[in-house]
């Protein structure tokens, strides 16, 4: 009984979700600032319901030209007479056919530009809102699935308004129509049959539909897992060659697409019985109004015509009758769909501007962490009473052990979180006061990993500042060193980098990162272990770069190894996430406290490493 229970309130809920789904997507078919598209949409409406009317009449033509042509169904004209009248009631039947059929293209025609404007919008909606998300939700969601449910939502808004407006709306128009015709021109035990036939038959669909409706959720969350997997595995290909770990990748893989195939065989079988079941109950139906009207034409109730008449009629029920159950099961699919698409657009924003919120503005890039408290978690503190202040330009230099709290500043910086108490500000103005977009435009950023996009060298560089002159990107890759690595190429700044920009070394990628932040020209500037992952040699002409690119600038960099940051003006000792020493690298030798000895191990491991060489 509990369990049955459960079902229904899951019933009532995929109900209510569905509504809602469908009144999130009527502004996208009815945009209150788009004219031209809501003339589209009722001169799409017209064409459809003149193609259904014509429909309706057409049968009307075909029993005057099988009555015409009966025997004694013209007795007292003449033979020609008889002739031209089949034959024109022939024509006017192939006509209206052919007019049934300019309508329901007109239709289509009218509303192509409704729908894909909507899937368009939306799309659009969904990728801006991704973006203004924070950081907090993309760490803990899988790429690889959030592209999936994007995918199939946006793929089901055209799907939905098409055939919600183009197959039910003009399957019920249709059958009403009908079922006056059969009952004001035959009687109401024709009405009666078709109507129970229906019932029955939507009924059985419905039931069976809703069953498979639940089976295809499987097949989607089993089709997003092993894609997820999928994309995951495939990101990481050096990562699975180094552990020889394919055969494990492609387990976990095939047990996803092991899920997926049994769903999907429940589907093909259930699709059959949905099948058969529509075709007895509808075969059943077309038999017993054809015994009727054969029981009629035999009594001279009806003529030889309305036999046709009535067939035609029948078939033209039992067309979209049959496409009934798809198209059902197919709304229903894409309103699941739609839902969780839209389940994305309803996470709000964890950081959000201010209604009146300024632009930064800049007059030096002073920065100042007042008192702050900061932890991704209630339960963890990563920055404890965090005081510093960068005068403008100037370097400081924060160090410490892993999870002391370095990496959680440059976060902060960008505000990609809200501090939990205190306040980070620039030249005064306190972050959560001016708008994101500025914020962001005002710092730029080398990381440890340069992560860039498969496009070309030049496209990457630009990306700092895409309205950039071409001499601009030039004088930004000789400033990083790279230009001439990038003319040695054969395609030169048309060079494709790859995914990621595998293609690249460590060190060319790190290059086109810094002219990329080059470009961008920010007052501030955050390195964040920008060369702790590169080799010695590399490092060091790295370095180079990094110091010409700091001059002038209020630069923040977050260092592990020590020798990378012995000129800063500052250098900053975190430890779980307060400020344990500061000052240069010489007094904070002189201290022979903490940067002390991470100075000497630090020189201890690199002569072991030297001397092992």
């Amino acid at each position: 009984m509990a369990v049955e229970t459960d079902n229904l309130d899951a019933q009532a809920e995929a109900r209510r979700s569905g509504i809602r789904t469908i009144k999130r997507v009527l502004p996208y078919l009815w945009p209150e600032d788009n004219r031209e598209i809501r003339v589209r949409v009722v001169l799409a409406l017209v064409a459809l319901v003149l193609a259904r009317v014509i429909s309706v009449i057409t049968p009307f033509f075909y029993k005057g030209a099988v009555d015409a042509m009966a025997p004694g169904g013209a007795e007292s004209n003449a033979t020609v007479f008889l002739i031209a009248g089949a034959v024109g009631l022939t024509i006017a039947y192939g006509i209206a056919r052919l007019m049934t059929v300019g309508f329901n293209q007109l239709r289509d025609v009218l509303f192509a530009r409704v729908g894909q404007r909507a899937l368009r919008r939306l799309a659009l909606e969904t990728f801006r809102h991704m973006h203004a998300l924070s950081l907090r939700y993309h760490l803990t969601r899988k790429t690889g699935g959030l592209s999936r449910i994007i995918e199939r939502g946006v793929k089901g808004v055209d799907f939905l308004l098409r055939f919600m407006l183009f197959s039910i709306g003009p399957l019920v128009l249709e059958l009403l129509m009908i079922a006056a015709i059969m009952f004001f021109v035959f009687d109401v035990w024709y009405l009666t049959v078709i109507v129970v036939t229906i019932a029955i038959y939507i009924w059985f669909t419905f039931k069976v539909t809703e069953w498979r409706v639940q089976v295809r959720k499987q097949m989607n969350d089993k089709d997003t897992d092993a894609n997820q997997k999928a994309i995951d595995s495939l990101l990481n290909y050096e990562t699975v060659k180094y552990f020889s770990a394919e055969d494990r990748e492609a387990s976990r893989y095939d047990e996803s697409m092991r899920g997926y195939e049994k769903a999907a065989l429940t589907t093909s079988y259930s699709l059959a019985f949905l099948n058969f079941g529509q075709s007895l109950f509808i075969t059943a139906g077309l038999v017993i109004v054809m015994v009727m009207a054969a029981i009629g034409v035999n009594n001279g109730d009806l003529t030889v015509g309305d036999f046709v008449m009535v067939n035609a009629y029948m078939i033209q029920i039992t067309m979209p009758l049959n496409f009934l159950g798809t198209v059902y099961r197919e709304i229903r699919q894409s309103l699941i769909d739609m839902g969780e698409m839209f389940d994305l657009l309803q996470y709000q924003r964890e950081v959000e501007d201010k209604p009146d919120a300024k632009a930064l503005t800049i007059n030096g890039g002073e920065l100042k962490f007042n008192n702050i408290h900061f932890g991704y978690n209630d339960d963890r503190t990563i920055l404890n009473g965090l005081d510093l202040t960068v005068p403008p330009g100037q370097t400081v230099a924060v160090v410490g052990p892993s999870g002391s709290g370095k990496s959680t500043i440059g976060r902060l910086m960008f505000r990609f979180y809200d501090v939990t108490s205190g306040s980070l500000s620039i030249d005064g103005q306190d972050v959560r006061d001016v708008t994101q977009q500025s914020l962001h435009q005002s710092i730029g950023i080398v990381p440890q990993d340069t992560v860039l996009f498969n496009d070309t060298i030049g496209y990457n560089i630009a990306y700092g500042r895409p309205d950039a002159t071409p001499d601009e990107m030039i004088d930004a890759a000789k400033a990083a060193k790279i230009h001439d690595f990038i003319l040695s190429l054969p395609e030169g700044y048309d060079t494709a980098v790859g995914e990621r920009g595998l293609k690249l070394s460590g060190g060319e990628k790190q290059r086109v990162g810094i002219a990329r932040t080059l470009l961008k020209n920010p007052p501030v500037l955050l390195l964040d272990e920008a060369t702790s992952a590169l080799d010695t040699d590399t490092e060091r002409d790295i370095q180079e770069s990094l110091r010409l690119m700091s001059k002038g600038r209020t630069v923040i960099t977050i260092a592990h190894r020590l020798s990378t940051v012995v000129d800063a003006d500052k250098i900053v000792v975190l430890d779980e996430g307060s400020i344990i020493e500061q000052g240069t690298h010489e007094k904070l030798l002189a201290l022979d406290g903490r940067y002390a000895q991470m100075w000497h191990r630090q020189a201890a491991d690199e002569d072991d490493v030297h001397n092992t060489q």
